[in-house]
């Protein structure tokens, strides 16, 4: 059966480099990258379908594997570029080049593509691993490609379609520059309209009249607290698929930080405003100014501490690891039956310390890593890819981005006097394992299906390719780096962050690395972290610990999630409020038809949702990412 084809590869790597995009707007707003597999599936099975109506044969099964494996790849090369690698330009105040991050994530995804094949007969050939989201993917296609399974995927599909046409539509009337563009450039209006998303705007404009009181919270303007909330069908979405438990702790998380406790320290003179005096009412705070000056260390130490305890409590993924790393299997036939259809273990052999190589050697010239020190992370690297791996084999989630915590700490043990080392070798060691979980994932289903695993990791590498060509020079257009004016008054972290793009991801390993820095390497501990700082982040490590143990006690019945409270500190109030709305939205419908598996209501909001929740973002996403570009290229031209 055709798998790896030329549309197959076409189709993944220009659905893979769509996703990427919707995927880099989500993460700079939420700090959460998305699957993008089962889109990328229904997306690919909707648009052969159709064309095959048209006289094109269908796609077989084999090829959306291959497509979906090549979309997910490139949805996740968006990752260091939110998180990492914008740390890092904040951290120095300097702008990369864009060739330099694109190099930079293609040699370590590559890494993470040849680290994979090791693991992958012991993983799935052999233990046969559940990989709950890549065996859900498998169930999926297989269920498409049944007769019965081809109306329900044509109905997903149109479903998703008119979730991101309605998502489309109000981002196009609420989108000020391509409203400007349409009314003035277009029409040759004097003005131009667009439709207002701040859900309390009317209040304001009654109180800017005299006509209501201006709320106030410890003497301040509730919009200075960043307690003002807007529409965003993108965040709605983006709660559907994070569910209610999670989009419950981000908005305790919010309102916790926001409404509680900043209030306090401001009555107390513990957070002092940017501007203005509170016994005047002209203080100005802001998100930004309260995140940075106070919140963050606790919000950051909540996500650290539960992050490391759901780690180190599956004592299984350590065993099954160390297992991986000291047990050997059967010995190999002399003639592999296998051999024809899997990546041979010689390519990783000789690739993974070549691949390896490379990338000290540019962390060190681009990045100012010492070559001894990217070396010795090398293992280390290894080491935390094969323990991702074996957590997203049990349990369907990579700890990437918990398990580069450990270089950060290590390495700026030992090397304090300069962020890059720490931040630039945890790049590497969440790039490795992240992909290499990411592909064993994809993987899983065409094991499941009978796809060729070479040919698979073919197409992980066409979709590294295209989701570093999709969002490098987005990201550039996105977050205003282009017109960066190195040593001007802004500075390049006040350049990418807005009302609209928090970077929360990127919050947390800049956070992570001062902290570092400040706990060896001394000196500017008495400036940055307070006394009332301290208590906080010390209440927030006992209050993370103890709810992550017993959510882990409870067998994940324990309601709220100290990993999402922490976020909710960092993710802007207003999205919070909306994931939360998303989430709710889609419980309540869960309930309601949940049983009712034959009704059009179970159909649409239950076996739909994901689709509907794919739809609102990349709808909403696209959308907003028009109205900056032609922002840009337009009116900043």
């Amino acid at each position: 059966m055709p798998q790896l084809t030329l549309r197959a590869a076409a189709t993944g790597f220009l659905l893979g480099g769509v996703l990427s995009a919707t995927n880099l707007y989500v993460a700079a707003k939420t700090g959460w990258t998305l699957g993008v597999g089962l889109t990328s599936v229904i997306l690919a099975f909707a648009m052969f379908r159709i064309l095959s109506r048209l006289g094109a044969r269908d796609m077989t099964i084999l090829e959306n594997n291959c497509t979906q494996s090549i979309a997910t790849a490139a949805g996740y090369m968006t990752m260091p570029l939110t998180s990492g690698i914008a740390a890092y330009m904040w951290a120095t105040n300097a702008v990369l080049p864009w060739w330099q991050i694109m190099c930079f994530n293609v040699v370590l995804s590559s890494m993470g593509v040849l680290v994979a094949f090791p693991m992958k007969r012991r993983f799935i050939n052999d233990e046969q691993h559940p990989f709950p989201e890549g065996r859900a993917c498998g169930v999926v296609l297989d269920a498409l490609y049944e007769s019965a399974g081809a109306a329900a995927g044509m109905y997903k599909a149109r479903v998703l379609a008119a979730a991101a046409g309605i998502a489309g539509t109000i981002g196009v009337l609420s989108g000020e520059n391509i409203m400007r563009m349409v009314q003035q450039k277009w029409l040759g209006l004097a003005s131009a309209w667009h439709l207002p998303l701040s859900l309390d705007g009317w209040y304001y404009a009654l109180a800017d009249r005299g006509l209501a009181p201006l709320p106030r919270l410890a003497g301040v303007d509730l919009r200075q607290l960043a307690l003002s909330p807007s529409l965003d069908l993108a965040m709605i979405g983006a709660g559907g698929l994070m569910g209610i438990r999670t989009a419950s702790s981000l908005l305790v998380g919010a309102i916790v930080n926001f409404a509680i406790i900043v209030p306090i320290m401001i009555t107390a003179g513990q957070i002092v405003p940017r501007s203005g005096t509170l016994a005047e009412g002209t203080a100005a705070f802001g998100r930004a100014h309260i995140l940075n000056t106070w919140s963050l260390w606790w919000g950051i130490t909540m996500m650290v501490v539960a992050a490391m305890v759901t780690l180190f409590a599956r004592p299984d993924v350590f065993v099954q690891a160390w297992r991986t790393l000291t047990r050997r299997g059967p010995a190999p036939a002399r003639d592999d039956l296998l051999g024809d259809i899997e990546l041979p273990l010689k390519v990783s052999v000789i690739g993974v310390p070549l691949i390896g190589a490379v990338g000290v050697y540019l962390a060190q010239v681009w990045f100012g890593v010492p070559w001894w020190l990217g070396a010795a992370s090398i293992p280390l690297i290894l080491l935390l890819a094969l323990i991702a791996a074996s957590s997203t084999a049990l349990t369907g989630i990579t700890p990437s981005s918990s398990l580069s915590k450990i270089p950060q700490f290590i390495v700026g043990a030992i090397e304090p006097r300069t962020p890059a080392p720490n931040l630039m070798t945890a790049v590497m060691s969440a790039e490795v394992a992240s992909n290499a979980s990411n592909l064993l994932m994809d993987i899983k289903p065409g094991y499941m299906l009978g796809a060729k695993p070479r040919q698979q990791a073919i197409g992980h590498g066409i979709g590294i390719v295209a989701g570093a060509l999709a969002a490098t020079p987005l990201y550039f257009l996105l977050f205003g780096l282009d017109r960066y004016v190195p040593g001007g008054a802004v500075s390049v972290q006040d350049t990418m962050v807005s009302d609209k793009f928090a970077f929360p991801g990127a919050v947390q390993w800049k956070g992570v690395s001062d902290l570092v820095t400040t706990i060896f390497g001394g000196g500017s501990g008495q400036v940055l972290l307070t006394t009332s700082i301290i208590w906080s982040m010390a209440i927030a490590a006992i209050a993370a610990l103890f709810m992550e143990v017993t959510r882990v006690r409870t067998r994940n019945r324990f309601p709220l999630s100290p990993l999402a409270i922490g976020l909710g500190v960092v993710v802007p109030p207003e999205s919070s409020l909306m994931m939360f709305l998303g989430s709710l939205m889609f419980w309540i419908a869960g309930r309601v038809y949940g049983k009712r598996r034959e009704s059009g209501g179970f159909r649409l909001w239950v076996d739909s949702q994901e689709a509907i929740c794919a739809g609102l973002i990349a709808g909403a996403a696209l959308i907003g990412i028009a109205d900056i570009l032609v922002r840009v290229f337009l009116f900043d031209a």
